[in-house]
């Protein structure tokens, strides 16, 4: 590409990206990533407001270069034009700040980017494809990168972005809390979606991603079948997923392609596959998975049946809040079943049961897991996360707490 042509795209570029709103603030410490001496990669499914974080980023600077590669006008961009990129950057400034936004787009980019930030250049990353880069990464760049993975709004910072300042706990205020409660579990978080409150908007970024992101960076030949799998996994988020049960409703001819489409589906940050514990590697990966969705409004909206789903959308939310935490996470399924253990650094450090409802019915059920999963796992912490009960249980010399899950989210203690 000739040196005019990326100028006045750049400086195109440069202009929208100043004109857009930086945005909620989000629950990120932005001054230590900005100083922070390695590459800062921000990763995260589209439209879950990268783009805006990487403006908040730019507000704290005293000047930058910026390059979008979700261009069609730079689909002819190469390894060997990130040069001539370098040349216009300079033409306008000496800026030692370079934002370069879905980077993944341009392949070679890792050797670039090293060179440059050996040169002593601050670097600042973003890319859709949580594996590719992390490939990517660990092959080229291993000691020289900070990783931020951007999830869809927390329920911190739904309610920032409604304008709700939670302060001292009224029953006012916690009706008010559980009222926009009610409207998180179901739409989830997505800024855009918040704002107009489009479904087409959710629609189309699904099929954004399954297109742009899977199907053509993966040759996928079979869209049909692709389409069919990625829709029933939508539906039954939350539920058991045994490979070889896909085969035949789906049509595969072997398993190896179904374990691909998931893959690509958790490389888009569509979908996450949650492995039972065991201590042993090879049991994990043999037992059946459950499957998680990356949003309740996008998996609502593309799967036509939330209504009755409630039970289904608060475990998803809570799994979500798991991994935007950064925790290392399983399920637990012997004689009974626990939704989530919590792993640090090889160690069980919590258990954690979710129930919309902790009923008369489901009582036993539910507090019998979790005891079981303490007991064989050596874990003194059990947690029951439900939409509105706070109670301490105590049941065969274990104390079980049991808290509103809008309290778990905002970190509020129990009154």
């Amino acid at each position: 590409m000739e040196l005019r042509k990326i100028e006045e795209v750049l400086n195109d570029q440069r202009s929208l990206f100043l004109s857009r709103s930086a945005g909620l603030t989000r629950e990120i410490n932005i001054g230590k990533y900005l100083h922070h001496p390695r590459i800062v990669v921000i990763s995260g499914v589209r439209r879950s407001g990268k783009s805006t974080l990487l403006k908040q980023f730019s507000q704290q600077m005293e000047n930058f270069h910026f390059a979008n590669f979700d261009d069609e006008r730079l689909i002819d961009f190469t390894l060997d034009n990130f040069q001539t990129m370098m040349l216009a950057f300079h033409k306008r400034s000496s800026s030692k700040n370079i934002i370069l936004d879905e980077i993944q787009n341009i392949d070679g980019w890792e050797r670039f980017v090293r060179r440059i930030h050996d040169e002593d250049y601050k670097v600042f990353l973003t890319g859709s494809n949580a594996k590719l880069l992390s490939s990517e990464l660990g092959t080229h760049l291993t000691g020289r990168y900070v990783k931020i993975e951007l999830f869809p709004f927390s329920f911190k910072e739904f309610l920032e972005f409604k304008g709700f300042v939670v302060s001292e706990i009224t029953t006012r205020i916690k009706a008010l809390i559980l009222s926009h409660f009610d409207d998180y579990l179901v739409n989830g978080g997505f800024p855009e979606y918040l704002l107009y409150n489009d479904p087409e908007f959710l629609k189309r970024t699904y099929d954004d991603i399954l297109y742009r992101d899977i199907i053509t960076r993966h040759g996928i030949r079979n869209v049909k079948q692709f389409k069919q799998l990625a829709h029933y996994l939508f539906s039954n988020f939350t539920k058991d997923l045994s490979y070889n049960s896909l085969k035949t409703p789906f049509g595969f001819s072997n398993i190896t392609t179904i374990t691909n489409y998931i893959h690509c589906l958790e490389e888009s940050y569509l979908l996450f596959e949650l492995f039972s514990f065991d201590y042993s590697i090879k049991k994990q990966r043999l037992s059946p998975k459950k499957i998680y969705a990356i949003d309740n409004g996008l998996r609502n909206v593309v799967s036509f049946s939330f209504s009755k789903e409630y039970g289904n959308n608060l475990e998803n939310l809570i799994f979500l809040e798991l991994k935007r935490r950064g925790l290392d996470i399983y399920f637990y399924r012997k004689k009974g079943e626990c939704d989530f253990v919590v792993l640090d650094r090889g160690a069980v450090t919590e258990l954690i049961q979710v129930t919309y409802y902790l009923s008369r019915e489901n009582r036993q059920r539910e507090v019998a897991g979790v005891v079981e999963a303490m007991n064989n796992l050596n874990c003194e912490t059990g947690l029951i996360i439900t939409v509105n009960q706070d109670e301490t249980i105590s049941y065969e010399g274990k104390d079980i707490t049991v808290i509103s899950a809008w309290r778990w989210l905002l970190e509020i203690d129990q009154e």
